[in-house]
């Protein structure tokens, strides 16, 4: 996707230069944050900066296109965590070991659908949390 250079600069100021899913650092990453769209353009989503977002390249592959997915808890249909909408910290929790708690329906889908605690993030995250880097 080619944005002009001034919203991919706004888009990963405010996401800090972290992944807005997973809050995985740019700087931990090998590969460069790519901007996400939030709900895909097939689904009628726009390039305006309320529906983007800086996403790891993991986060990335494993979102695709989907803006909804099953809550492993409830079973049900639900949207995944919407960066633009409430705060991650409403949304998951970060645990000393590296794992990441859905705390709400749209969390647990997030959560399960990005395969955010995946032993290599789980690990990477538990490194950067004593080093006080991540969420």
């Amino acid at each position: 996707m080619k944005l002009p250079t001034d919203t991919r600069e706004l888009v990963q100021r405010r996401a800090q230069g972290a992944c807005d899913y997973c809050r995985l650092p740019q700087d931990a990453s090998i590969l460069p944050h790519p901007i996400d769209h939030i709900i895909g353009r097939q689904h009628c989503g726009s390039d305006d900066v309320s529906n983007l977002c800086l996403c790891c390249i993991r986060c990335n592959l494993k979102k695709g296109p989907k803006f909804a997915s099953i809550d492993p808890e409830t079973r049900l249909v639900v949207p995944l965590y919407h960066p633009r909408h409430p705060s991650w910290g409403e949304h998951f929790a970060a645990a000393s070991n590296g794992s990441i708690n859905g705390l709400t329906a749209e969390g647990r889908a997030t959560v399960q659908l990005l395969d955010m605690n995946h032993e290599d993030r789980a690990r990477l995250r538990a490194f950067l949390l004593r080093r006080g880097r991540h969420p």
